[in-house]
C-alpha cells in the first residue's frame, strides 16, 4: 500500500451527509457543522467559499474544495451577501434570526435550495467521523484546499452528481464509497498541484531506506520494533539510519512510532466491539495498562475517556 492510501484508509464515509443544493442569487450559508471534512463540489454557476480562518476562495463550475474542520465557514453566491441560513452540527437549517425558512425548501430526495433550476448547482458531502491516522495528511491541506475543473476529479464528480438524488436499493453505501472517491482523487490532485504542502512522510517513502521503514511500521504496528531492528530491515547501520530517519522525518524513529501507534489505536477506539486490551496488542503494548498511559499522555484523555467522546459525536 502507498503511502496516500494507509493514510486516507481511515476517512471512509459511513452514513455520510449528502446534499444537493439549487440556488438562485442572491444566497448565503453559514455552516457551524463542526465536521473534520467537507467535500464541496460546483456543479453549475459561482460561488465564494470564506472559511473562518480568514480564507477565502472563489469556485467555478467543476471545482472541487476540501473544506478542513472543526472551522466554520460560509459559502455565498457573493462575498458580501448577508448571511440567511444558519446549519448547525445536527445538519438543522433555520434562519439566521431562527424565523421559519421561506425561501429554502426540499426539491427533492437529497435535494433542496430556493429554485427548481437554480443557477447555482451545488453538491455537498460531509464526513461524520474523523480519523487521526488520516489527520496526519488531512491537517496538511489548507483550511479551503481548492482543485480547480480536472480530469482527474471530474469521472468521480461526474457520477456522484447522477447518484445523489437517486433512492435505490444500497444507495447510501454507494453514495458513500463515491464521495470516498471524490475525496482521494481531489487530495491526491491537490498535493500533485502544491508539492511544498506534502507532508514529510510522503516524500520519505520515496527513500530506499527511510521508505522501508516507514512501510513495515505503518503495516506492522504491533511489532516489538527498535532502533536496531527497523535498520537491519533497511539494511543500514543504527546510527546512520537513525540520523537519516530524523533528517527526513525531522522526528526520530522511536518518536514517530510511538505517534503511529497511539494514531491507529484512536481510530480502533471507535469499534465499541474492540476492548483496550485487544487494541494494546495490535499497536504494540504489552498491556491495557501500557497503552493507557501512553494515550493519556499523548491525546490528554484516558482511551475510555476518547471513546465516549467519540459515541457522543456519533450519536
Amino acid at each position: 500500500m502507498d503511502a496516500l492510501s494507509m493514510m486516507l484508509a481511515g476517512s471512509r464515509a459511513e452514513g455520510a451527509f449528502l446534499l444537493r443544493s439549487l440556488l438562485d442569487p442572491p444566497w448565503s450559508l453559514r455552516i457551524e457543522d463542526h465536521a473534520p471534512v467537507t467535500v464541496l463540489i460546483l456543479v453549475r454557476g459561482t460561488a465564494v467559499v470564506v472559511s473562518d480562518t480568514g480564507q477565502t476562495e472563489n469556485l467555478g463550475a467543476g471545482d472541487v474544495a476540501l473544506l478542513r474542520g472543526p472551522d466554520p465557514y460560509t459559502v455565498a453566491d457573493q462575498p458580501g451577501t448577508p448571511v440567511h441560513v444558519l446549519i448547525d452540527e445536527a445538519q438543522n437549517c433555520a434562519a439566521v434570526d431562527g424565523s421559519p425558512l421561506e425561501d429554502m425548501s426540499v426539491l427533492g430526495v437529497r435535494t433542496w435550495g430556493n429554485s427548481t433550476n437554480g443557477k447555482t448547482v451545488m453538491l455537498t458531502g460531509t464526513y461524520r467521523l474523523d480519523s487521526y491516522v488520516s489527520r496526519q495528511i488531512l491537517d496538511s491541506l489548507t483550511p479551503v484546499a481548492v482543485v480547480r475543473h480536472s480530469i482527474e476529479t471530474a469521472p468521480m464528480t461526474t457520477l456522484l452528481e447522477q447518484q445523489i438524488a437517486a433512492d435505490g436499493p444500497g444507495q447510501e453505501v454507494l453514495l458513500d464509497r463515491l464521495l470516498d472517491l471524490v475525496l482521494i482523487s481531489a487530495v491526491r490532485t491537490w498535493f500533485a498541484e502544491n508539492p511544498d504542502r506534502s507532508p514529510r512522510w510522503i516524500k520519505a517513502y520515496e527513500d530506499p531506506v527511510v521508505g522501508h521503514a516507514l512501510r513495515l511500521m505503518h503495516n506492522r504496528p504491533g511489532h516489538s520494533w527498535t532502533v536496531a531492528s527497523l535498520a537491519q530491515e533497511a539494511g543500514s547501520s543504527r546510527a546512520a539510519f537513525a540520523r537519516r530517519f530524523t533528517n527526513l522525518m525531522g522526528i526520530g524513529p522511536v518518536g514517530y512510532l510511538t505517534e503511529w501507534r497511539l494514531s491507529v489505536a484512536a481510530d480502533l477506539l471507535a469499534d465499541p466491539a474492540r476492548t483496550v486490551s485487544s487494541i494494546a496488542r495490535e499497536v504494540g503494548y504489552s498491556s491495557p495498562f501500557a497503552l493507557t498511559t501512553a494515550f493519556t499522555r499523548h491525546h490528554g484523555v484516558s482511551p475510555r475517556a476518547f471513546r465516549q467522546s467519540r459515541a457522543g459525536l456519533v450519536s
